[in-house]
């Protein structure tokens, strides 16, 4: 299973904003400029991320971003699919619609893959993926 771009920002923001120390806060500029990424796409995931719940966003002087509560034990595999949706990993309907849809056990073995995909994601936090090993290289993305 691949991801895409915009899920695999999304989390490395999140992973990056686990790391911040209680109370300190980062903009979307230094988040941006920090991970090497365009500013309008990390904006994009950030307001995304706002909006599940997982990273509070203030304006003004003292504003700033951090991850919520909620986001520091959201589970990777309810954040992957939030981001990513629920769709088929093929699609067998369509404008073509594939001749073998009516006889092919293909779909669902990509289904049944796609959710032992995410099985395996849900047991592990946002902050487990900012552990001990990960959180120095984390804090030198300034």
């Amino acid at each position: 299973m691949r991801l895409t771009k915009f899920t695999d920002l999304a989390l490395r923001v999140t992973m990056r904003l686990a790391v911040l120390e209680p109370g300190a806060s980062l903009t979307t500029r230094q988040v941006a400029d920090a991970m090497r990424i365009p500013y309008n796409h990390t904006a994009k995931a950030i307001a995304r991320l706002q909006h599940l719940g997982v990273v509070e966003a203030r304006r003004g002087r003292g504003g700033g971003l951090e991850l919520t509560e909620f986001g520091h034990t959201a589970s990777i595999g309810w954040l992957v699919r939030e981001l990513e949706g629920e769709e088929e990993v093929v699609t067998c309907e369509g404008e073509t619609p594939c001749p073998l849809r009516a006889a092919c056990s293909l779909r669902g073995a990509l289904r049944a893959a796609q959710q032992a995909f995410y099985a395996s994601l849900d047991p592990i936090t946002v902050d487990q993926l900012a552990s001990s090993t990960s959180r120095p290289v984390l804090l030198s993305l300034s």
